[in-house]
């Protein structure tokens, strides 16, 4: 049997980027997976189809999880269609890249509304699930070196995965009596769609050359390590922090410069 055979999984941002790499990992251990996304419906339904592919159910779930309402109607729908949800990742983000002091404040909202407060959503919208069900359960918020380096024209970005990394733990200090672990899986710089909003493919790929690892990381390698959390098999982790950054962030390399284009 795969580790996660016959468990339910719901992530959101799950069409494209790390969501996608996370939630074909998880159908390829063997878990059924509800994908939630904002906008792009046909990457969603392309990721749906490597789901089913790997022989599992998907569930396509639009939604903006900024919104609480939504959220909370996400997580039902997957408890009744798929079944008792076992698993759940908070990945959804939203970023925009200036100064703070010129930041258009709509767009500084709309970071803190996605990345902060989504995962807020998923946490309490689920783990209330998790705890009527009296099942045991694993979450898993996607977090970002950002959380504790303040890159430049982030401001946004940086403090909602800040806030993030304090509320993943604070959950799962609460949650331990549930039996519902927390954990937290912090990328490095990952080779994503959503980069190409900042930097050309040219950029990426000299910017990746610069790293330790002499590359970007993929969305499937962010996958598998959820999937290692998640796993039956590590239930004695909970309020951790899972990095895969390639050595990104080790600081013999910091102190040579990020190679971080302009």
């Amino acid at each position: 049997m795969s580790e996660l055979s016959g468990q339910t999984a719901l992530v959101t941002g799950g069409g494209r980027g790390i969501g996608r790499g996370i939630v074909i990992e998880l159908a390829k251990a063997g878990a059924q997976v509800a994908i939630n996304y904002h906008s792009d419906r046909a990457a969603a339904e392309e990721t749906a189809g490597e789901v089913e592919r790997a022989g599992s159910k998907a569930l396509l779930l639009p939604g903006d999880v900024a919104d609480y309402d939504v959220v909370e109607r996400m997580v039902a729908d997957t408890a009744q269609k798929l079944g008792p949800i076992s698993i759940a990742v908070g990945n959804a983000v939203y970023s925009d890249r200036e100064p703070f002091y010129e930041a258009d404040l709509k767009g500084f909202h709309r970071t803190v509304d996605v990345a902060m407060w989504g995962s807020y959503h998923l946490l309490r919208a689920v783990a209330r699930q998790m705890i009527a069900q009296r099942t045991p359960g694993s979450i898993v918020i996607v977090s970002s070196p950002h959380a504790y380096i303040p890159i430049p024209r982030a401001m946004a970005y940086n403090i909602s995965k800040a806030a993030v990394d304090q509320m993943a733990r604070t959950a799962a200090i609460e949650l331990v009596d549930h039996r519902i672990r927390v954990n937290l899986i912090t990328p490095g710089w990952i080779d994503t769609p959503g980069e190409r909003k900042f930097f050309s493919d040219e950029a990426l790929e000299a910017a990746g050359q610069k790293l330790p690892w002499k590359r970007l990381g993929r969305p499937d390698e962010i996958g598998r390590g959820v999937v290692f959390l998640c796993d039956p098999r590590s239930d004695y982790i909970t309020g951790s922090a899972l990095l895969i950054d390639g050595g990104v962030t080790l600081p013999w390399w910091s102190n040579r410069g990020s190679g971080v284009p302009d």
